[in-house]
C-alpha cells in the first residue's frame, strides 16, 4: 500500500518533497543499520575474548576490520541519500 502511494506520487509529480524524505529517511537507516553492526561486532568480540583470552591480538585486527567494512559501506548509503536531498 505504501509504495503505491510513493508511486502514485512520484508519477504525478504533485508532491516534490517526498523524494527529499526518502532520501534522508535512507541516510537514517544507513546510520542505524551501521550502529546495529559494529555493535554486534563488538559484542561478539568481547565473547571471542573472555573465551579465548590468548588470541586477543587476532580478534581484536579482525573487529577492527570487520568494523571498518561496515562504516565504509554505511558511510556510501548515506552519501548517496544526502545526494538524493541536494542534487534533486
Amino acid at each position: 500500500m505504501l509504495s503505491q502511494i510513493l508511486l502514485d506520487a512520484a508519477v504525478s509529480g504533485a508532491n516534490v518533497g517526498i523524494g527529499y524524505g526518502l532520501g534522508a529517511l535512507g541516510a537514517g537507516m544507513a546510520a542505524i543499520g551501521a550502529g546495529l553492526g559494529i555493535g554486534r561486532i563488538g559484542g561478539s568480540a568481547l565473547e571471542s575474548i573472555a573465551r579465548q583470552p590468548e588470541s586477543l591480538g587476532d580478534i581484536r585486527s579482525n573487529m577492527i576490520l570487520a568494523a571498518a567494512l561496515v562504516e565504509g559501506a554505511a558511510f556510501f548509503a548515506m552519501v548517496i541519500g544526502l545526494l538524493v536531498i541536494f542534487l534533486k
